[in-house]
């Protein structure tokens, strides 16, 4: 065993880092596990219009301000991906793939969802060669090109306007005949001269020539009839699954793999709580995850008392 905490925080996103603050402000031995970029999704999210006294900023410049604010009131921070959590009588106890572990007397788990596959031919081929999960990260590599995204809700259409100002066309390519994203978003999206909807459509296949993307076939939902969209980047945004694998066997997860929570983010093992997107909820933002950080804390912390 490396050490002994009060809390240990599986993910850095926006959740688990507020939880590290309220935490560490209890002067609880924090620790937060993480096996990404601190700031979770924040990270890959060009800007952020919705958090509260902030018009508007980066999703890099917030986790960056969350993630340093969290490590200057002693949280310890240390890579990691935990393969599984053991439950002791007294402690919990996270051991990672690399095979080091740690013991804790309460975890908060906060490690967020993964983005969800495409799940068609050459798609996994295509990854890093194309198809990317992260437009923010990605976008210079396709200045004046012709790019797609998938999907129809509010990451999609937000990461659509911000590759419109690089790229020289863009695609998205939804399955329905409306989208699933705010009023003011849409509004942007279809006065965007560069940007053509395809509605009710699916992606079929992912094209490649010399080893790199070149286009996507996609298919109509109605008539079957497909066509090639002319591409050199693709950017699915079709939701996500939960990170929650090394939990799977603790029955505390939904069919979904979602941790199931009550009002104080308690999961039915004392010690163990959840926070942020990870968890069954009907909304998932950044205030949303902060939230459920703070409140996870705040619980770890009267356990532990």
């Amino acid at each position: 065993m490396d050490d002994r905490y009060d809390v240990i925080i599986v993910g850095a996103g926006p959740a688990g880092l507020t939880a590290a603050i309220y935490a560490s402000r209890a002067e609880l031995k924090t620790l937060i596990l993480e096996h990404d970029a601190p700031g979770g999704k924040l990270v890959k999210t060009a800007e952020i219009a919705n958090w509260p006294g902030i018009t508007k900023t980066s999703g890099v410049d917030l986790a960056l301000s969350m993630y340093n604010h969290a490590l200057s009131l002693g949280v310890v921070y240390d890579y990691g991906e935990v393969r599984e959590l053991k439950v002791h009588q007294d402690y919990h106890e996270l051991v990672c793939v690399a095979g080091n572990s740690f013991q804790a007397s309460t975890v908060i788990i906060a490690s967020g969802t993964k983005e969800r596959l495409m799940n068609i031919p050459n798609e996994q081929a295509m990854i890093g060669r194309g198809v990317s999960f992260c437009a923010v990260c990605d976008a210079a590599f396709f200045k004046d090109e012709a790019v797609v995204v998938v999907g129809g809700g509010n990451s999609a259409l937000e990461e659509a306007l911000y590759l419109s100002a690089l790229v020289s066309k863009l695609y998205i390519v939804i399955r329905r005949d409306e989208f699933r994203a705010d009023h003011s978003v849409i509004e942007a999206v279809l006065a965007n001269p560069k940007i053509e909807i395809i509605y009710k459509h699916l992606p079929a296949a992912v094209i490649s020539e010399d080893n790199r993307v070149s286009g996507l076939e996609v298919e109509d939902v109605t008539t079957k009839k497909r066509r090639i969209l002319a591409v050199k980047g693709i950017f699915p945004y079709i939701g996500a699954d939960p990170a929650t694998a090394f939990v799977q066997n603790l029955g505390i997860t939904n069919p979904d793999g979602y941790l199931i929570v009550d009002g104080n983010m308690a999961t039915k093992i004392p010690g163990i709580y959840g926070a942020g997107d990870v968890c069954e909820k009907q909304l998932r933002q950044v205030v949303t995850a902060a939230s459920d950080g703070a409140i996870a804390a705040v619980s770890a912390i009267h356990y532990l008392k």
